[in-house]
């Protein structure tokens, strides 16, 4: 029998202790940061004579290029959208990459930088952006730096990994556009997420590219700091960038590694050592995003120092050859549904001490998914009924309809298969109407079919908190299986209550086998698509 009180007693600590060490590069650092950064307004409408005018913005959106499902400003919307005078106390009660730089603006700047925000447009991941949406986000950040007298620097927070409606490498034309017309004596800085793609066009455009060094990503914060200190200490005429990008022959491997363990744990390693090296301005490594269709994919690696290129070369292509030496240690294994549902229901003591948790690898929406899988629901409607396990799939219209009925009310309903055509079926489920709100997934309903709980909403859900479950009336503690659609937040956010994951390998937009991603566009040759010799 589960008793809450005595689980939480007896893994408290442990839970303190895992934590602490995960969130060491990252997470008390920045909450100190982030209260300095609040005492400050990010902008004043004037500038004296000896500051320096810096403009940022952030447009993130992580896309999955075989998603039939596009981005809109909605999704925009539903997470963070806010232009000119609204950003900067956004961007503080987030606490993450526009709060990160304008601690470093106060920290390094110190009085003699005058940060002008423009924008920032945070969606979750998905399909291509609107090209529409796209081209106003392109033209209000235009439009802020021809209103500005003058223009000292750049900063921009970006995915890396973005994609729009009819072009490649949207984030590379953006830089592009604010190169030309800033002209080239501006330096521009750009902190990307890990999995970003660098392309020709933004190591041409960008003076400072600098990346995450944490898989799962718990150094937004800190990565930006790191940023807006090297632009700063640019437009102060402290230091001198030089900046060497690796473009490599790469593909495997790089959204389901993790920082601190191998076969990734020797590259963040050095890369920390390597930073600490006279001249040595910053080192980042780029397991890219495999689910982005364009011709410039694939791993790069990219090293700044103070003046020394030779010395960047070097460094760059040291990371390279560690990510091409472990390139051919396999992926994480998985199971299918029935096979996690069996896993499960054998695993009596890790039920009764919290919960088996299901990763819904193919149906990420972190990964830029439609969210509406039903393999997993099938699984446990027909072979884990008598478990009590959470699922979710995202289904507007089912949702709909669902919505009309009321709580107690028995129905049968076709759930699924209306946006993902290509891997996805349609499932008939039937089940009582447990529960209906509206939440910022849209409407979001819960059917129950006897242990199983399938939660229905209009927009998907990644499911990467506890706390997600918790606001739908859910108890994580009372659950035998709760299936998350996240590759990583949640193998930490769930350590409390998980006592194992399995990961659920279906057809999916997400697969993480190269092989079975359906790419139109990419380089070949390229491993392990191809056979490859080298990374260059």
């Amino acid at each position: 029998m589960k008793t809450e009180s005595v689980i939480h007693s007896n893994l408290t600590r442990v839970v303190v202790i895992f934590l602490a060490v995960i969130c060491a590069p990252g997470c008390s650092g920045d909450k100190a940061a982030g209260d300095r950064a609040a005492n400050m307004s990010g902008n004043t409408s004037e500038t004296s004579p000896d500051q320096k005018v810096i403009l940022y913005g952030e447009l993130m959106h992580e896309v999955n290029s075989f998603s039939p499902v596009i981005t809109t400003e909605v999704n925009f919307k539903a997470d963070h959208l806010f232009y000119g005078e609204d950003v900067p106390a956004s961007a503080i009660e987030e606490g993450k990459q526009l709060a990160g730089f304008l601690s470093a603006v106060e920290k390094t700047g110190k009085g003699r930088i005058n940060a002008v925000p423009i924008v920032q447009a945070k969606s979750m991941s998905g399909g291509p952006v609107d090209s529409l949406f796209y081209a106003k986000i392109k033209n209000t950040m235009l439009e802020g730096v021809r209103s500005q007298p003058r223009v000292d620097g750049i900063y921009l927070s970006l995915h890396g990994a973005m994609g729009v409606q009819g072009m490649f490498d949207p984030e590379g034309d953006l830089i592009l556009a604010l190169r030309e017309a800033v002209g080239p004596g501006v330096p521009i800085a750009v902190s990307f997420d890990l999995h970003a793609n660098v392309t020709r066009r933004r190591a041409e455009n960008a003076n400072i590219i600098v990346g995450y060094h944490t898989n799962p990503h718990r150094d937004h914060f800190k990565t930006a700091f790191r940023a807006g200190d090297l632009l700063i200490r640019t437009v102060l005429g402290e230091i001198k960038p030089v900046m060497v990008v690796n473009k490599m022959k790469l593909l495997k491997g790089g959204g389901m590694n993790v920082d601190f363990l191998p076969p990734f744990r020797k590259i963040f390693s050095s890369m920390k050592k390597m930073e600490k090296q006279p001249d040595v301005l910053s080192v980042s490594f780029f397991p890219v995003h495999i689910w982005i269709d364009e011709p410039e994919l694939g791993y790069s690696t990219v090293a700044i120092t103070d003046g020394k290129k030779d010395l960047a070369q070097e460094l760059a292509d040291s990371i390279s050859d560690m990510a091409w030496a472990v390139r051919d240690v396999p992926q994480p294994a998985g199971n299918s549904p029935g096979e996690a549902v069996a896993i499960a229901r054998d695993k009596k003591i890790a039920r009764a001490l919290g919960t088996v948790v299901f990763c819904d690898v193919a149906d990420a929406p972190s990964a830029g998914t439609p969210g509406e899988s039903t393999w997993i629901l099938k699984a446990l409607t027909e072979k884990g009924s008598d478990l009590v396990s959470y699922v979710s799939v995202r289904d507007a219209v089912a949702a709909g309809e669902v919505w009309q009925y009321n709580i107690g009310d028995e129905i049968t309903i076709s759930v699924g298969g209306k946006l993902d055509t290509v891997y996805d079926k349609p499932f008939i489920f039937s089940g009582v109407v447990d529960s209906k709100q509206e939440t910022s997934y849209g409407k979001t309903v819960i059917l129950k079919h006897d242990g199983v709980h399938l939660i229905l909403s209009e927009l998907p859900m990644a499911l990467k908190e506890p706390s997600d479950f918790k606001d739908l009336g859910l108890s994580v503690w009372k659950a035998d299986i709760v299936a998350v659609k996240n590759l990583f937040p949640f193998r930490y956010n769930f350590l409390l209550y998980n006592r194992k994951t399995i990961n659920v390998m279906s057809p999916g937009f997400s697969s993480i086998d190269p092989f079975a991603l359906k790419y139109v566009n990419i380089p070949r040759p390229i491993y392990p698509l191809d056979k490859v010799d080298s990374w260059r």
